[in-house]
């Protein structure tokens, strides 16, 4: 009985005071408790608890918010990632490829490419909603976390958003503008496409600007809000139209003869054939130009090929022209 009766002398929690006391609070903190659990020193644990555990609380909050958030963004990325891979690979029903493949006019390998610029084009733009989301909610809870009432910053947000709004009416056009060139799929990364006031292929979409890069290695940043027009070369299928000029003297039906030929030894040959969608047609006499008669040839090309098509062609109609004897005029300007 006298080692029981002695035992709570020498218990840590059984000597003199108490975390509530020490703590100066009937429900003292996590960490406030533990200080004194460790120390048992009611003077360091009133020191603690006075100029230490709420700022360290804070802290530890703040961090354990920012982690989360992070993590959830990472998460948030991953998962985006992953299902816009498998749009990208044909990841579909068959009830989908099929009215896919209603909608787009092309060849299965060109309605995959189509797909996996969208994806790539939404996977983007779909990661950069989800950080604005994640990191603003977080913003939120670390600024609830500094103990300021969010109830009157929320209120002068919404008035102070009224009025910005009216100032930034550009920004929100370009939103709305970049989201319904997504949702309606006008253009996506890797196309060729012409706004007007800039003409290149498309590097990266987002939902307030389109940034492409001409011909010239010339970057371009184009708000979406701006793009009245956009003219698409790389969507279902072009089209290389040549305008051959030859002496006026020359035999018409030769020269649509020689020209069919060529178009058609193009179509065949093994390097483009996968390219040029369908037979070449000449079409014949386009205009009389003076001394010239222009005759046009049209290849249906897989998007964004038209300019390969066109320059290998007039190569092989130069050299068909040099075997025939085949005069090539200068059109009158």
């Amino acid at each position: 009985m006298s080692l029981l009766a002695a035992a709570p002398s020498f218990l840590p929690w059984a000597q003199e005071g108490s975390p509530e006391a020490a703590c100066g609070d009937r429900t003292p903190s996590t960490a406030c408790r533990l200080v004194w659990n460790v120390s048992h020193n009611s003077e360091f644990t009133k020191f603690f608890s006075t100029w230490l555990d709420g700022p360290l609380t804070t802290l530890f909050w703040i961090v354990v918010t920012f982690v989360i958030a992070m993590i959830l963004k990472s998460i948030a990325h991953r998962m985006i990632t992953r299902v816009t891979v498998r749009m990208a690979e044909g990841t579909m029903t068959e009830r989908a490829r099929e009215r896919s493949r209603t909608v787009f006019e092309g060849s299965p390998a060109l309605l995959n490419k189509r797909r996996a610029q969208r994806a790539q084009t939404l996977g983007s733009v779909l990661r950069s909603i989800a950080s604005v989301l994640i990191m603003g909610t977080a913003a939120f809870s670390i600024l609830g976390s500094l103990g300021l009432n969010l109830a009157p910053i929320l209120a002068s947000a919404s008035v102070i958003g009224v009025a910005v709004g009216f100032g930034a009416q550009n920004i929100v056009k370009d939103l709305l503008a970049g989201l319904f060139m997504l949702l309606e799929d006008q253009y996506g990364v890797g196309d060729f496409i012409d706004v007007g006031t800039a003409k290149g292929t498309v590097e990266a979409v987002t939902l307030r600007v389109t940034r492409m890069r001409d011909v010239d290695g010339v970057v371009w940043y184009v708000p979406n809000g701006e793009i009245k027009k956009v003219g698409n070369e790389s969507q279902n299928w072009g089209r290389a139209v040549l305008d051959i000029p030859v002496d006026i003297n020359e035999n018409t039906e030769k020269v649509k003869e020689i020209l069919q030929t060529t178009a058609d030894e193009l179509a065949a040959d093994e390097r483009w054939k996968d390219i040029v969608l369908e037979a070449p047609a000449v079409w014949g006499v386009q205009a009389l130009a003076g001394d010239a008669l222009v005759i046009r040839v049209v290849l249906k090309t897989a998007p964004g090929r038209q300019g390969d098509i066109a320059r290998e062609l007039r190569e092989r109609v130069k050299r068909s022209f040099d075997q025939a004897g085949v005069t090539v005029a200068t059109p009158a300007p």
